[in-house]
């Protein structure tokens, strides 16, 4: 069951955030370019932690998965084989290669949570878009209480939802 809901909630969790792009598209929000860069940076991120969660599993798909995409690195001018092998932790996809993945992808959700918070921070800063595109400081209300809970039922309601999908349909 554990397998279930780690493969369902990065499922769940991309959903989220390609909603989450799809309306910082919609309202604009790439207008304000530091918090965008910083919000593009975590969607690679992301997906290299899933990309390398792919390849865990060692099995045919996963093992030619690994081969095919890091190979694409090699289109690199001057970097490229040395970034390679240097990914596969040594001349061909092997066992160190799943040592590295295994790594990355242990490691990789931590950099992604600072970058998060960071992502926060600029948005702080700079505030966020509206779907009229007007600036609203007027009537501007604070994160904390209502979006903190506004936020905080929708991360029950979707925990919820993925602890149903895995009982329902391990």
């Amino acid at each position: 069951i554990i397998r279930t809901l780690h493969a369902n909630g990065a499922s769940m969790f991309f959903i989220c955030i390609y909603l989450h792009v799809g309306c910082g598209i919609y309202y604009g929000s790439y207008m304000y370019m530091h918090t965008w860069m910083i919000g593009v940076i975590i969607l690679f991120l992301v997906m290299a932690t899933a990309f390398m969660g792919y390849v865990l599993p060692w099995g045919q798909m996963s093992f030619w998965g690994a081969t095919v995409i890091t190979n694409l690195l090699s289109a690199i001018p001057y970097l490229g084989t040395d970034l390679v092998q240097w990914v596969w932790g040594g001349f061909a996809v092997d066992n160190a290669t799943l040592n590295q993945f295994f790594t990355f992808h242990f490691v990789l959700p931590f950099i992604i949570a600072a970058m998060a918070a960071i992502h926060l921070f600029f948005l702080h800063q700079t505030g966020s878009n509206n779907p009229l595109g007007v600036n609203s400081d007027i009537e501007k209300i604070p994160f904390h209480p209502y979006f903190t809970f506004k936020d905080s039922i929708t991360f029950v309601l979707m925990t919820s939802m993925l602890i149903l999908l895995c009982l329902i349909n391990p």
